[in-house]
């Protein structure tokens, strides 16, 4: 559970770029409904704090693209966008409510390889975005997180940056070509082990 001061000012500070693993049903199709946030909106949705739960925390690697709107993170309705996946990997599961964020704040670039390159060439910047992940985690407040990493250069760079203080886990990414029923399977393996 999260409180009510605690979701506001994450919406407000992060919500630019944070989202919570919360999505409305699916409707007639896989990716139908995907980007309803009147989920994530405690007033339209009284169970909602009670769902959310920051000590598991999803992290991408970067934004691919602007978000339009707080908290749409993670709920991309457009055709090319995978999210729908991640909605169906995590419903009726322990991680369902968990917070979601990118590990690189407000840089938009598709190719993740890309990304990694500037990173080299700006080590300054990489820790800069680190510690705004470390102040999103301490606003959540958690005693034990599990960061739970969408590819494998999100899970290196939190291993890197966060391993010593917090278990990390690796999954693989939700726009890996796989159906979304090998994506839940592959996602609650790796997900049982901790």
């Amino acid at each position: 559970m999260v409180s009510l001061d605690t979701y506001q000012k994450i919406k407000s500070d992060f919500g630019h770029y944070a989202s919570w693993a919360v999505w409305a049903d699916q409707g007639d199709t896989p990716k139908s409904n995907i980007d309803d946030l009147s989920v994530l909106d405690p007033k339209k949705n009284p169970r909602l704090l009670e769902s959310l739960n920051g000590e598991i925390i999803f992290i991408g690697l970067n934004i691919s693209r602007p978000i339009e709107n707080p908290l749409g993170n993670f709920h991309d309705p457009r055709p090319m966008a995978t999210d729908f996946k991640i909605r169906y990997a995590l419903k009726d599961t322990p991680y369902w409510g968990g917070y979601m964020t990118d590990i690189i704040k407000d840089f938009e670039e598709k190719a993740s390889g890309k990304m990694m390159k500037y990173l080299k060439t700006d080590p300054a910047f990489e820790k800069e975005n680190v510690e705004m992940l470390r102040s999103e985690i301490a606003l959540l407040g958690c005693s034990d997180p599990l960061i739970v990493a969408f590819g494998k250069d999100a899970e290196a760079l939190a291993r890197t940056n966060l391993g010593q203080e917090v278990k990390v886990c690796g999954i693989p990414h939700y726009a890996n070509y796989s159906s979304k029923e090998k994506y839940r399977e592959q996602v609650l393996d790796l997900l049982g082990t901790h």
